[in-house]
């Protein structure tokens, strides 16, 4: 069983559901994130989505190409990203890490390189937006025989013919866009969510994530009583860009952030579970 299966498994016999937060690594510095890293799981962070730094995040709204901006000031590359996390792997060998990113990258390494090297760093899954899964044959059987989940994402708009091709290719969990824009944006309708999720389990045994547009603690409770795991990145990378000054208070004010909800998701799912 991979991090991934293990963890959402975990998750469901404990009656909780998980949280999956998005930080840009290198921003705003790189030897800022693996200190990081660590701090968002001693907060309740049960998964760690990571993004490779890339100049051309077209799936990003402002707040996180901001932060991928701040990365490649420094130059962050790849390679960067996965010294990064066999650092963190030196002290946490347990927490689920994914990549999100984009395509071009990893194709200028090679996808045996890339799986090769991601393995051997300890990355547990990728999620490359710009890479359907009907182009994707070559780069998900790399992965597959590296044990490294392939993650693809579903839409408000993906019909359901095309849920299932996502759904056959994919591995670890599914990413629900929660709705239609970049990260960032609008407000979630949590009703229109959960249809969408329970569309999406005809389809797959596969745990469902959500992402885009949860703020708060209140749209990550109201999230979590729909899905299997919430997954938040511009309101953490907000609070980096607000705290930019300080390393202490950003990782004060991004487990502060967090915490908030992952006390707002249990109590909720506390309340679920006894009625």
């Amino acid at each position: 069983m991979s991090r991934i299966a293990g963890c959402f498994a975990a998750a469901r016999e404990a009656g909780r559901k998980v949280l999956i937060p998005y930080v840009t690594a290198g921003d705003p510095a790189p030897d800022q994130t693996v200190t990081l890293m660590h701090a968002m799981v001693a907060a309740g962070a049960d998964i760690i989505e990571l993004g490779v730094p890339f100049s051309d995040p077209m799936a990003e709204g402002p707040v996180i190409q901001k932060a991928m901006e701040r990365a490649l000031t420094h130059d962050v590359t790849l390679d960067d990203v996965l010294g990064m996390v066999r650092t963190f792997r030196q002290q946490d060998d347990a927490t689920p890490v994914v990549l999100m990113g984009y395509l071009n990258p990893i194709e200028v390494k090679g996808y045996d390189q890339f799986a090769d090297e991601a393995a051997g760093a300890g990355i547990d899954g990728v999620l490359t937006v710009d890479l359907p899964p009907e182009e994707g044959a070559d780069y998900i059987r790399t992965l597959q025989a590296h044990d490294i989940d392939r993650i693809f994402l579903i839409s408000p708009t993906t019909d359901p013919e095309r849920m299932a091709v996502v759904s056959r290719a994919s591995s670890g969990f599914i990413y629900y866009v929660s709705l239609k824009g970049v990260t960032g944006a609008a407000n979630i309708d949590t009703k229109a969510v959960g249809d969408r999720v329970s569309a999406i389990r005809t389809l797959t045994e596969l745990p469902v994530g959500v992402g885009f547009g949860i703020k708060d603690a209140e749209s990550a409770a109201a999230v979590a009583a729909e899905a299997d795991g919430v997954v938040v990145g511009s309101a953490l990378v907000r609070k980096i860009e607000e705290n930019i000054t300080s390393a202490d208070k950003i990782v004060a004010a991004v487990t502060n952030l967090l915490g908030e909800m992952r006390r707002a998701m249990d109590a909720r799912q506390d309340i679920t579970n006894k009625t």
